[in-house]
């Protein structure tokens, strides 16, 4: 048993809805949230940028003591997952995989949707990943840029008028294709999972890339003996890097509940860490 805590990334907002699946998947566990609310977004920019954020925030977390690190952010996941992987000796899950191995297991006719940021959808990594588990599915990756914004901007209710034509926008390609299982591959995108449902029909799978990273994180952590022993009474506590801006008025929408425990990171001391190789 291991009563450290689970460390959890992203570069923003969206990795909270993986926290939130964890803290219920896992109740007995304590987290450490961080995100990266003073550069975000992370989708637009180039690749390098991306990889070297990704490793200052995994050095932090780190440096917090944690036992695993969770990367619950779709482009960091795309574009520097490997590289993360290979600077750690703790347990380190993406969100890639996991949601790669849900689509496989939930499509029917082998037509799988992705939607997620556009440096996502560039890395090719889930079509990759997806196409690696099942040789026969035919993949249709397009990036939705409006949904962050919609989705920190608070529509996300059904009817939404803001929200409602943008769905129809993005999603209208991959409702005729046919796919029959939609990834939502970043993790801001299960917010809007009620429109998206209205849209596409209830035939349609949705698969979360933050649930299915917990889901992961849970059968790591069992299999290498680290689940902590308790059962219940987990805590959590947030980092972020811009403490002026919106952050738990918006994070209470992912959670569900108030958010407290939340510590400003200066992005100077952020950039002086580096996450060590093996």
């Amino acid at each position: 048993m291991d009563e450290r805590p689970i460390g959890v990334f992203d570069s923003g907002l969206g990795g909270l809805t993986a926290a939130r699946a964890l803290a219920e998947i896992l109740p007995g566990e304590d987290l450490l949230y961080f995100g990266d609310t003073g550069r975000v977004p992370y989708g637009s920019r180039g690749a390098e940028v991306i990889r070297r954020y990704a490793r200052q925030d995994a050095a932090f977390l780190l440096g917090q003591g944690v036992k695993a690190v969770v990367c619950a952010c779709g482009t960091v996941s795309s574009v520097a997952g490997e590289d993360l992987a290979a600077g750690m000796d703790c347990p380190f899950i993406e969100v890639v995989s996991p949601a790669a191995r849900a689509a496989v297991g939930a499509t029917r006719n082998h037509r799988v949707g992705v939607i997620a940021t556009a440096a996502t959808i560039a890395s090719g990594r889930f079509p990759e990943a997806i196409r690696s588990l099942d040789p026969e599915a035919q993949v249709l990756a397009r990036a939705c840029p409006l949904f962050v914004p919609l989705v920190e901007g608070g529509h996300i209710a059904p009817g939404d008028p803001i929200a409602g034509p943008a769905v129809a926008y993005y999603l209208r390609e991959l409702r005729d294709w046919g796919a029959d299982t939609l990834v939502l591959g970043c993790t801001h995108y299960p917010l809007l999972a009620p429109l998206i449902r209205d849209y596409l029909g209830e035939a349609v799978r949705l698969v979360s890339s933050g649930e299915e990273a917990a889901f992961t994180t849970r059968a790591l952590l069992a299999e290498r003996g680290l689940l902590s022993s308790r059962t219940k009474g987990g805590s959590s506590r947030y980092f972020v890097t811009d403490p002026g801006g919106s952050f738990a008025a918006v994070a209470e929408v992912f959670l569900g509940e108030p958010v407290n425990h939340v510590a400003p990171v200066e992005i100077g001391s952020l950039e002086r860490l580096e996450l060590q190789g093996r």
